[in-house]
């Protein structure tokens, strides 16, 4: 054993005496169930990168309050949730005291660093207990070539025709405990620095330089708690996959022990045809399709969703995102509104993707008499055979309007077609919300496609049938009961 490193164990044993014959199936099973192969070179004797980097993400997902030591507390809790079982007060000193006898920097502030952490995993294998390191690498999701599997990264989810995906109670407050832990200063944003260390436990960094022009950022253009819980509600919505597997790394299955894997952070919502059938829906992320050609200002109208303009001191153009995404409040509800731009030109026939939405914003320019064309074209062609309501916004209402190349202008067609008249947008001015408001309202109300929301004369109307037919009922009783 001392001239050939790769050999772990030599039993001396005999069929015939029955020597060390339970011995050796039990190196033998310990051999291919918990090989050293995979975490230890036995020459430098010290754990291989592989197995470090595996280790190090374990001690930052542990490290709950992100102060570079696991305290007590922490140390407990990883033993309940690897072995189940917690340590004893008299066990958790010995173990900080052999970690400090050996290496001084491993306990700090009456607490195990990372090195310390490291350490104590190379002290098991040197002392031949292999399978307290495997117990903790697979319950972090580790195979025996110590990556993460598929199983563990991306539970399977069906999600049926009509639905969609949405973040539950229990993703928002996972997410929320996680931008806590990193938001170091606690100014209420994350900072580059701090965003970086957030995902130091994932592969890559998910999120590029698009991502801030997105969501709602503070003065310094740092993502807030609330643009921060949007964007994930925005990669949930369209690539549920990939929240999946980003819940896993940032270690949703470890600080939610309780439940069994991250699908408990997700919730499919039912077919959106059931809900224009039963005229009321549960959902809580709305997507609205922005569609109009070139110039007419769809980008000043995502980026007003964020309290942005184009002159704003944080706007970088390059940077720009077809997708931004904010809070609305819909009759004191809060909903999230995703706006996606698509530039379409008169010949241009949308697709599938393009149609599939909660509610459809179809741009013109006041001041260009050729761009109503657009929306009456996308209109008749594909959303007045769609049960998708619609909403005609008029821009760049700063400037002079001018009488539109079509037979009937904006007002009157959306009259004739049972749309609510056009609402005007303008980026020159404070971004107005009245327009996302109802474009999130006839989205949460898709049986009301064809009445303008929040204060439309619908409500007087209804409420005076209402009345009538109530006080009908009330006088036929009383003519009754006399009888």
């Amino acid at each position: 054993m001392n001239d050939y490193a790769e050999i772990e164990t030599c039993v001396e044993c005999s069929a015939r005496n029955l020597k060390n014959i339970s011995e050796l199936f039990f190196y033998a099973q310990k051999a291919v169930l918990h090989p050293t192969g995979p975490l230890y070179n036995s020459e430098d004797k010290e754990l291989k990168s592989e197995c470090k980097r595996a280790l190090s993400r374990i001690f930052t997902i542990c490290d709950l309050d992100n102060d570079g030591v696991l305290n007590d507390y922490e140390l407990n809790l990883f033993q309940r949730r690897c072995f189940n079982a917690p340590l004893q007060p008299q066990a958790l000193d010995d173990v900080k005291t052999v970690v400090k006898k050996n290496v001084p920097e491993g306990v700090m502030n009456n607490g195990l660093t990372q090195i310390g952490f490291l350490f104590l995993h190379t002290l098991f294998i040197q002392r031949g207990r292999h399978e307290t390191t495997w117990t903790v690498l697979r319950k972090f999701g580790y195979n025996d070539h110590l990556k993460l599997t598929s199983d563990y990264l991306r539970p399977r989810l069906r999600v049926g025709r009509g639905s969609s995906t949405e973040l539950s109670h229990l993703g928002y407050q996972f997410l929320t405990t996680l931008f806590e832990k990193y938001d170091q200063d606690k100014d209420g944003a994350l900072s580059p620095v701090e965003l970086q260390s957030m995902f130091s436990t994932c592969p890559i960094v998910p999120w590029g330089p698009d991502v801030n022009m997105s969501v709602e950022t503070n003065e310094n253009g740092w993502i807030t708690l609330q643009g921060y819980l949007a964007q994930w509600t925005l990669t949930t919505l369209l690539d549920v996959p990939r929240t999946l597997e980003y819940l896993a790394y940032l270690g949703y299955r470890y600080i939610m022990a309780d439940h069994e894997n991250q699908l408990s952070a997700i919730i499919v919502t039912r077919d959106r045809k059931i809900d224009v059938e039963k005229r009321q829906t549960s959902k809580t992320v709305f997507q609205c399709n922005v569609i109009g050609p070139k110039g007419v200002g769809k980008t000043s109208f995502l980026q007003g969703l964020v309290s942005r303009t184009l002159d704003s001191p944080n706007m970088k153009p390059e940077h720009l995102s077809s997708y931004v995404i904010n809070t609305i409040q819909v009759y004191g509800q809060e909903k999230y509104l995703l706006l996606h731009e698509i530039d379409v030109g008169i010949s241009d026939e949308l697709t599938s993707e393009d149609l599939a939405c909660d509610v459809a914003c179809l741009m013109y320019d006041i001041s260009d008499a050729r761009t109503f064309e657009y929306a009456v074209h996308n209109f008749k062609t594909h959303f007045e055979r769609l049960n998708v309501p619609c909403l005609m916004i008029a821009a760049k209402s700063d400037m002079h309007p001018v009488r539109q190349d079509h037979e009937v202008q904006p007002a009157q067609f959306c009259s004739q077609h049972n749309l609510p008249p056009p609402q005007t947008f303008s980026s020159k001015a404070r971004p107005n919300k009245d327009v996302y408001t109802k474009l999130a309202t006839v989205a949460a109300y898709p049986h009301m496609k064809g009445i303008a929301p929040q204060g439309s004369s619908y409500w007087l109307v209804s409420g005076l049938g209402i009345i009538v037919v109530g006080a009908t009922g009330y006088f036929l009783y009383k003519y009754y009961k006399s009888k």
